[in-house]
């Protein structure tokens, strides 16, 4: 009978060490696979955000919508540090080192340092840092899906979906989540390359009768 009994214990712990392994192998296969797909969606993000904010430069229109409580569109310009906007009550001249935003509606430019996110109403909230996120992608017939989600105690927006075309890999939507609010950004018209140095000067003598506000620190 003890002899029997450490049969069935030795059994047992055979059976046991097995599952345990077989728990492993499975957890090990799919962290390989969440890391080998992050690193793809990682690798397809950098490649997107260079063709949009690189040296060479990109332009597209934009809708915005806010959980239904802030809606505009325009167009925008990017080139490395430098950008420009324009919507339907306000304007954006940013050259890299001042920024000059035109309020239409008011008769006025307020003057700001081209990194100063006071310049924008939404610019605390939509800070981002590449680095901050986790990154995931999906396919499907719409095209390619990229998520973002903030890493545990970094800051930043909760989470991004970028949806983009599948032969091209043009930024076709923006899903932006910011504390339990949805921002949805429709692209259109986007080009990448051929923006010059110009585009992003500031037009002064277009806005000569404006009252000029100088909010440089």
């Amino acid at each position: 009978m003890q002899k029997s009994f450490f049969v069935l214990y030795k059994k047992m712990m055979k059976t046991k060490l097995m599952l345990g392994l077989m728990l492993m192998l499975s957890v090990l296969g799919l962290h390989a696979q969440e890391t080998a797909n992050s690193r793809q969606a990682r690798k397809m993000f950098d490649e997107v955000y260079e063709k949009v904010f690189g040296a060479h430069g990109a332009t597209l229109h934009y809708k915005v919508n806010i959980a239904n409580l802030y809606k505009t569109e325009g167009t925008i310009w990017y080139k490395g540090k430098k950008s420009r906007y324009i919507s339907k009550n306000s304007k954006a001249w940013n050259d890299g080192a001042t920024s000059y935003v035109v309020k239409d509606d008011k008769k006025r430019v307020e003057i700001y340092n081209s990194n100063d996110p006071k310049q924008s109403r939404y610019g605390d909230d939509f800070k981002f840092e590449p680095n901050n996120y986790n990154y995931h992608i999906t396919s499907d017939s719409k095209g390619y899906l990229l998520t973002l989600r903030v890493k545990k105690g970094m800051k930043g927006m909760k989470e991004i979906r970028a949806l983009l075309d599948k032969k091209t890999r043009d930024p076709l939507q923006l899903r932006i989540k910011v504390a339990f609010i949805w921002a949805n950004v429709d692209v259109s018209q986007f080009k990448a390359g051929g923006i010059t140095d110009d585009t992003f000067t500031f037009p002064r003598n277009q806005y000569k009768n404006y009252e000029m506000v100088d909010k440089r620190k």
